[in-house]
C-alpha cells in the first residue's frame, strides 16, 4: 500500500499530466492517453538516472504518448488527419495547413518528431524546447535541422510543391497513389 505522500504526489502528476494531453487529444481520449503516461512512467522511473530530468522525461513520454493516440486512432479511422490542437501553432504554420502536415510529423522518428513539434507547430524557440527535451541548445538546433531535412523529403515523395522565389510553399497538389497525407485532392493554397 502507498502512504498518503506519495498517493498524492501520483495524483498530482495525474492531474497536471491531465491538463497537458487534454489541450492535444479529443475530450473522450484524455483518461486513456494519460493512463498510458502513468503505466510507462511507472515501467520506465528506475531507469532513469538523473532525477532533475524527470520532469522533462515525463513530457517527453505524454508528448510521444499523444502523437501515438493520435496516429492510432486516424489509422483505425481510414484516415491520417488529426483535428488542430487546442494551441496556437507555430508562425509559417496556418491552421488549414496543420492536417496537412501533422501526418508526416507523426511518422518522423521520435527526436525528430519531438523536436519539429515543440519548434514548428507549437512556436517555441530552440531554446525552449531544448529545456523541455532535457538536451543541449545544438542539439536541439540538429534535432529541427535533420527532421526538416526528413519532413521535405517526405513532402517531395508524396505532394508536387510550387515554391516561390523566398522558398515558401505557396501551392501543393498530391500525388496520384500517395495516401500517407490528409490533403483534400482539391490543390490548396499554402498563402
Amino acid at each position: 500500500m502507498l502512504d498518503a505522500s506519495v498517493r498524492g504526489s501520483w495524483q498530482q502528476l495525474s492531474d497536471r499530466l491531465g491538463v497537458f494531453i487534454a489541450r492535444r487529444v479529443r475530450p473522450e481520449d484524455v483518461d486513456d492517453v494519460r493512463q498510458d503516461v502513468l503505466l510507462r512512467i511507472h515501467t520506465g522511473a528506475r531507469d532513469l538516472d538523473d532525477a532533475s530530468r524527470f520532469g522533462p522525461w515525463v513530457y517527453a513520454i505524454a508528448r510521444n504518448a499523444v502523437v501515438d493516440r493520435l496516429r492510432r486512432k486516424s489509422i483505425a479511422d481510414g484516415e491520417l488527419s488529426f483535428d488542430p490542437p487546442a494551441e496556437p501553432v507555430g508562425e509559417g504554420v496556418e491552421p488549414p495547413l496543420l492536417n496537412c502536415v501533422t501526418p508526416f510529423v507523426a511518422r518522423l522518428p521520435d527526436a525528430y518528431r519531438e523536436a519539429i513539434t515543440l519548434t514548428e507547430l507549437r512556436g517555441l524557440s530552440q531554446q525552449e524546447a531544448a529545456d523541455i527535451a532535457g538536451i543541449s541548445l545544438s542539439g536541439m538546433k540538429s534535432r529541427v535541422q535533420r527532421g526538416r531535412k526528413v519532413l521535405r523529403k517526405m513532402f517531395e515523395e508524396c505532394c508536387d510543391l510550387t515554391i516561390d522565389g523566398r522558398g515558401r510553399v505557396i501551392e501543393t497538389s498530391v500525388r496520384s497513389g500517395c495516401q500517407s497525407t490528409a490533403h483534400d485532392d482539391r490543390g490548396g493554397r499554402a498563402s
